[in-house]
This record gives structure tokens, C-alpha cells and sequence, in this order.
């Protein structure tokens, strides 16, 4: 029997793809973590059995295995259909390789097509989350300068008609450009100005979130109930304590706002095994989840949500997701929005390994 701590292919467990060698026979001698959690079942429960037993693949699957078994060839298949004796169905692209260390026996290597197309699909838009920030820093400067010109000359325009007889009336035209030339002044700021650097140490998220907590509640302390569901368990995590926590906040009071500050947030905690966060594999990561019972957010908002300057409320910035996703990448973590009518749900997820 294989034993996880002493095997001599740790360097595997690390993987985010899952991975099974077999010996000639097609028994199974090692499991990564990736193929236990695609198995739902352990290392131990299965070391020994006949993959057959485990998986029900396509003859073309098995063909390849023997052809790899008996001729040494290598074997790459794309959308290959496994049936799960627990009745569960997986497409798979994987690979075969014939094991050449002296003991025979092959390396299937697997990937699950919807997690391959989920991690292409976050590439391709935190690429394009970078680029429009990118393109948004650039602007704001380009407007910076200007708006300066503008209050300035709203104030010169307003002393030169202090003399006139209908100067309190002029005066409020004036105010409305200065006062509207300071806000735009403040929100390209908050654009350029970069964020601190981190300080990271050790920290409960769930007094974190009690942080959080005590904030919305000050903020609508009659119409609103923020619930709290956390699994005590959790270990402390490596994070910036201030940064997590204008993160968190950000993505709550976004959803007290969007119900009007009438409904219920629930801040939930859970221990996850076996993910991938940023092209790294955890055995053990922080689930949080930030739920609320209000209106949801429209299909055209929730796929640009984290994009800078995009909003679904009026007289929103456009900024509090963005910084937060920013934040949260800081930690190596990963957040994601799902959201219907009546329910929307945030979900980060934080390492919880150095």
C-alpha cells in the first residue's frame, strides 16, 4: 500500500490535473489528490483495484491503454466520456504514458473539460480586467488636467460676477461646476493613486468579518440583518488584515446598498479541499461567502461587475468590486458572483497554506 506522506511521487500531489499510474495489469498504485477528489474516494480505498473497477470508460480508452501496456506508445484523447459507478458522468481530455522507470505500467493523466475551460475562462478576463485597468489609468490622466483648468476658470468666472446685480443666482451655476469638477477630481485620484503595500501576518477571517459585521450594522442599524454562519474550525490564514477587510466590506455593502439597506446578509465560512486558486493547487482553502436576499444583478452587469467604473446603481463609483478583486488576487485567492432573483452570492476563496 501507498502511504500519501513517504510515496516517491510527491512531486505530483501538487498538481491541479488528476493523475493515476496503474501498473500493467491496470491496478491502481497512486492517486494524486486532484484523482481522489475526481474519484471521491482516497488512495488507500483504491490502491490495488482494477481501474476498471473504479471508472467505466469507452472501448477506444481501453484499446489505447493496452496499446500503450503492450507496444510502449503513448496515448492523448480529447472529450473522453468516464461513467462513475456512482452513477456520474465526466468528459475528460487526458493523456497515457508508458512508465519507462523498470516496473512498467502507465501515467493517465486527466482534465476535466468544464474545469479546463473555467480556468481559460479567468485567464482571458483577469487578462482583460488588467488591460481595461490599464486603459482606465490612462484616461484619467488625460482627464486630470483638464478638470483643473475647468474649476479654475468656474472660480475666476465667479469673482468677476460678484459686482453684477444677479451675482447669488450666477454664483449657484458656478458652484454646481466646482463642486462637480471636485468629485470628478476625487474619482480620478482614487483611479491613479496606487494601493499601500501589503502587510501580511497571521489573522481570523472571522474576526475579519465581525469587523465587517460591526460596520454594516452601524451603517443601516435598523432595516438591515446580517446573519453569521462560520465553521469555527478554520485555522488562521497568511493575509493583510486592512486589506481583506475593505474587500469584504466592499462586496457587502455593495449588496446592502443594491437592497436598499432592507434584507438580509449572511457571511458564511467553510473549509474546501483539493482546489486550484491562481493556477495553484491547495489541499486546504478558505470558502467565504457573502449572501443576500435582494433583487440579484442583471445578466448584462454581472458579467463586467469587476471591470473599473462599472455599475449597476445609480451614483455608484464603479470602484468597491474592483478594488476588492484586486485585493483578493493580493492573497492569491480567487471571488466569483452567482445571482438570481432573490438570491446573489459572492464567493471568495483564500489559500489557507503559506
Amino acid at each position: 500500500m501507498v502511504r500519501r506522506d513517504t510515496h516517491p511521487f510527491q512531486g505530483l500531489d501538487l498538481l491541479a490535473s488528476a493523475v493515476v499510474m496503474v501498473d500493467d495489469g491496470c491496478h491502481i498504485r497512486y492517486l494524486n489528490p486532484a484523482a481522489e477528489n475526481l474519484f471521491a474516494a482516497s488512495l488507500k480505498t483504491l490502491s490495488g483495484r482494477a481501474l476498471a473497477d473504479v471508472l467505466h470508460y469507452s472501448h477506444g480508452l481501453q484499446t489505447a491503454l493496452d496499446e500503450a501496456v503492450c507496444n510502449r506508445w503513448a496515448y492523448t484523447g480529447q472529450n473522453v466520456e468516464l461513467k462513475m459507478y456512482d452513477g456520474g458522468v465526466l468528459h475528460v481530455n487526458c493523456t497515457v504514458t508508458p512508465l519507462e522507470d523498470g516496473g512498467g505500467g502507465l501515467l493517465i493523466e486527466m482534465w476535466p473539460i468544464d474545469q479546463q475551460l473555467k480556468a481559460s475562462r479567468e485567464e482571458r478576463l483577469l487578462e482583460q480586467q488588467q488591460a481595461n485597468r490599464e486603459l482606465i489609468r490612462n484616461l484619467a490622466h488625460e482627464i486630470k488636467n483638464p478638470l483643473g483648468g475647468i474649476r479654475g476658470a468656474a472660480q475666476l468666472l465667479e469673482h468677476e460676477l460678484a459686482e453684477l446685480a444677479n451675482a447669488p443666482a450666477l454664483r449657484e451655476y458656478t458652484q454646481v461646476i466646482i463642486k462637480e469638477s471636485d468629485r470628478l477630481q476625487d474619482l480620478m485620484q482614487r483611479l491613479l493613486t496606487p494601493q499601500r503595500p501589503m502587510h501580511p501576518g497571521p489573522l481570523s477571517i472571522h474576526e475579519v468579518l465581525e469587523r465587517v459585521r460591526s460596520l454594516l450594522v452601524a451603517e443601516f442599524p435598523k432595516t438591515l440583518k446580517v446573519r453569521r454562519d462560520y465553521d469555527t474550525s478554520l485555522p488562521d490564514l497568511i493575509g493583510d488584515r486592512e486589506q481583506l477587510i475593505q474587500a469584504i466590506l466592499n462586496i457587502a455593502r455593495n449588496a446592502a446598498q443594491a437592497m436598499g439597506g432592507n434584507g438580509t446578509i449572511t457571511l458564511m465560512t467553510r473549509a474546501v479541499r483539493q482546489v486550484t486558486l491562481a493556477k495553484k493547487r491547495y489541499r486546504l482553502a478558505l470558502e467565504l461567502l457573502v449572501i443576500d436576499d435582494g433583487p440579484g444583478i442583471p445578466p448584462d452587469i454581472l458579467e463586467r461587475m469587476f471591470y473599473p467604473l462599472v455599475s449597476g446603481r445609480e451614483g455608484g463609483s464603479g470602484l468597491g468590486l474592483t478594488i476588492a478583486q484586486n485585493f483578493v488576487l493580493h492573497h492569491h485567492g480567487t471571488i466569483e458572483c452567482e445571482s438570481k432573483p432573490g438570491r446573489t452570492v459572492f464567493i471568495v476563496r483564500l489559500p489557507l497554506q503559506a
